[in-house]
């Protein structure tokens, strides 16, 4: 187990209940989707894992710590085998930047000792970009290539987990094809949470998935099982909804 939800709940106010008792568990090397409409509290949920939010009960646990957002040296150890690609590629660079400057950015602010420049090359060439995309600026690609190096962006320190918030909605399908098989290939060397309303991606990237309706997980095993024989009516409405990616 490489993380862990433990009875989590979370209000903005008191009248406004956006997670309740939420439990799940991210077993190393096996990809979890958490999957449910706009409202569900799937992004609330990333909030938390990121540690940009505290619960309001509950306790999340990366290995056997607790995530505790006071812990300053905690959190940084966390930072560094933690990282998230958000769903716009384009507001979560920025164009005041370099691609170098961009992807370089989570080793310099954790102190990650290595050769920066041949870290980002690394990580450029991982996703398909040529070396020389360093060199440029976010406004000069396409919101696939965007995407590509916010990815770079996230895996460039080597975490051991990636949490992506409908790291594909943003883009065309032909596009949203070649960054679900790129994934696929990352997903090999580290373990990814994958927040979507997309089932298919879901399907194609995720081993484990959670059915999240208004705050509750409703459902939640293995990806194929769920996917083949829904027992919620709430994860059926999903799949009889669901747009088909082709094969």
């Amino acid at each position: 187990m490489i993380l862990s939800v433990d009875h989590v709940s979370f209000s903005y106010t008191r009248d406004r209940q956006v997670l309740d008792d939420v439990s799940l568990t991210v077993q190393r090397g096996r990809n979890l989707g958490i999957v449910g409409e706009s409202g569900s509290g799937k992004t609330t949920l990333l909030r938390l894992l990121l540690g940009l939010n505290r619960p309001t009960n509950g306790t999340i646990r990366f290995g056997e710590q607790a995530l505790d957002t006071r812990d300053r040296g905690f959190m940084r150890a966390y930072r560094r085998s933690v990282q998230a690609v958000f769903q716009d590629p384009y507001s979560s660079l920025d164009p005041r930047q370099n691609v170098f400057g961009i992807i370089a950015e989570p080793l310099q602010s954790l102190d990650i000792a290595v050769p920066h420049r041949e870290a980002v090359e690394a990580a450029l060439v991982s996703v398909g970009l040529p070396p020389d995309a360093m060199n440029r600026y976010p406004h000069e690609f396409s919101g696939g290539q965007r995407q590509r190096i916010a990815i770079a962006r996230a895996i460039v320190a080597r975490p051991e987990l990636v949490l992506a918030d409908e790291a594909v909605s943003a883009l065309d399908l032909s596009t949203r094809i070649r960054i679900v098989e790129l994934l696929k290939t990352l997903g090999l060397k580290m373990t990814l949470v994958l927040v979507s309303h997309d089932l298919g991606v879901v399907a194609s990237l995720c081993q484990d998935i959670v059915i999240l309706e208004r705050g509750r997980i409703v459902e939640s095993g293995k990806t194929r099982q769920i996917l083949d024989n829904p027992q919620h009516p709430y994860t059926r409405k999903l799949i009889d909804s669901a747009p088909r990616m082709p094969a």
